[in-house]
């Protein structure tokens, strides 16, 4: 019978948010594999665990997941761990986890701390719809297509920084999406926790004259509808009624579907539609 993968989250900053089956199921696996084995040794000697480990990393991320893989097909059960949080959340597990499920492997995520959620929660921002974004990537048009992605998105953003990397951020964050609300927040659930909460120029004041210590997680405000709705409008206010119409005709729709694709567009009604498009053929 093949062994199973245990997903365990591992505390980002007080040893105290470890969970009690978290700590046994790490003692009975046998094999734990590990983002920075020198890093979890000290979680290890904190709880007296004494199960073999092996690095899994983001450079050894594909063979090490093809050689963990072989002996859960052998029966062994191994537990993955991070460096901090839950495994697979903007982190290389994504890969064995995907390689787990590709070869019937049962795999279980034992429930912990997560950076992402905790910031969330502390951020004072809308809570019922958000998005994660981890790290935006290094690669410029990579990095293009999702700010573009996010000048729209209307949901809360959750995003991951290091603090050489802050200002820049935030500065591409004010730049493309305006000035939002913003919570930053580091050192989380540590003696020194901040969260902190700013408009993004405020908040590029602060770390101008403050220099930016620790991983941070920034909290951003999604765009309100209703700003959508005015700056899509605002798109047609330039063109024609009749050129508006014909964008939707040339597209195969029927003169009256064209006209409420027209009406919603602008935010009046199909009848105003009809009687410009009528003044604008008598003029």
């Amino acid at each position: 019978m093949a062994g199973k993968l245990f997903l365990c989250a591992t505390p980002i900053g007080n040893l105290g948010d470890m969970t009690p089956r978290v700590i046994e199921t790490l003692k009975e696996a046998d094999v734990i594999a590990a983002e920075d084995t020198r890093n979890s040794l000290k979680l290890m000697t904190h709880f007296d665990i004494h199960t073999p480990m092996t690095s899994y990393h983001e450079y050894n991320k594909v063979d090490k997941a093809r050689v963990l893989v072989d002996k859960m097909l052998q029966g062994q059960n191994v537990a993955l761990i991070t460096d901090a949080g839950t495994p697979a959340i903007s982190d290389p597990g994504e890969v064995l986890v995907a390689m787990c499920r590709e070869a019937g492997i049962i795999v279980t995520s034992l429930p912990g701390p997560a950076a992402c959620i905790t910031a969330l929660t502390m951020s004072g921002l809308p809570t019922r719809r958000f998005c994660f974004e981890g790290f935006l990537p290094p690669d410029k048009k990579e990095r293009e297509d999702i700010l573009k992605e996010l000048e729209t998105e209307t949901r809360t953003m959750i995003l991951y920084e290091a603090p050489h990397h802050l200002i820049k951020t935030l500065e591409l964050l004010k730049d493309r999406l305006g000035n939002r609300r913003i919570t930053i927040c580091r050192e989380l659930t540590k003696k020194f926790e901040e969260a902190k909460s700013y408009t993004l120029e405020e908040a590029l004041s602060f770390y101008e004259e403050n220099e930016p210590r620790g991983e941070y997680v920034l909290v951003l405000e999604g765009r309100s509808r209703e700003e959508l709705k005015e700056a899509d409008r605002a798109k047609w206010a330039d063109m024609s009624l009749e050129d508006h119409m014909k964008l939707y005709e040339d597209q195969g729709m029927d003169r009256k579907a064209a006209m409420k694709a027209v009406a919603t567009d602008r935010g009046i009604s199909k009848r105003d539609v009809y009687q410009a498009l009528l003044n604008e053929k008598e003029g």
